[in-house]
């Protein structure tokens, strides 16, 4: 008499094993593997690479680059300027943000003595200040590692003349000499009392 195999009933109950068969992948994912290695290349092949791409903004690489240090007479871009070091807080329309960031268009500090002005973006501000009436207690970074004279002078010239602002613009000479004679200064001026008696 043959005894039953103990395993025969699980083995029955369980799936066969799955298996890949002739073709492990649907034919179409080699074909379009192929057909982007064939396109990426031929555009490749066809792509002028020596040629310059065109600029969005129309500047030269001279522009682009900015100017070297030390050279004189060289255009500078006060808008770009604004936009890079100080629309983020200001505002590309100068109007600062409420209770936050002072604004620029209108302002009394803006507007008023060019050696202050310069004082201030030379070495920031750190506390109280009173703009068009509103106070401000927050903190305006220095630039004065950061900006040559010709930079500075032409930054500050253009908030003095824009947003309805019409006050004289500044020179690269007094920015030089407003960087010299506060050149032992270490931190930033603290707010407005000690601005008011710079001039």
């Amino acid at each position: 008499m043959n005894t039953p195999d103990p395993m025969a009933a699980p083995q029955r109950r369980e799936h066969p094993e799955p298996h890949e068969a002739a073709r492990p992948m649907p034919w179409y994912l080699p074909a379009l593997t192929a057909l982007l290695l064939a396109f990426g290349a031929l555009y490749i092949a066809r792509s002028p690479v020596g040629d310059v791409p065109a600029r969005g903004d129309g500047r030269s690489v001279a522009e682009l680059q900015g100017p070297a240090p030390g050279a004189t007479g060289t255009p500078l871009d006060a808008a770009a300027l604004y936009a890079a070091r100080c629309a983020a807080c200001h505002q590309a329309s100068g109007a600062g943000l409420p209770g936050v960031f002072p604004p620029l268009a209108g302002s009394e500090w803006v507007t008023g003595p060019q050696r202050r002005l310069a004082a201030v973006v030379l070495h920031g501000v750190s506390g109280p200040l009173t703009v068009k009436g509103q106070p401000y207690a927050g903190a305006m970074p220095a630039f004065a590692a950061q900006l040559q004279d010709a930079e500075l002078a032409a930054l500050l010239s253009h908030l003095r003349g824009q947003w309805g602002n019409a006050a004289a613009p500044v020179s690269a000479d007094t920015v030089a000499a407003v960087r010299r004679d506060t050149a032992a200064r270490s931190g930033p001026f603290q707010g407005g009392a000690e601005l008011e008696a710079f001039r």
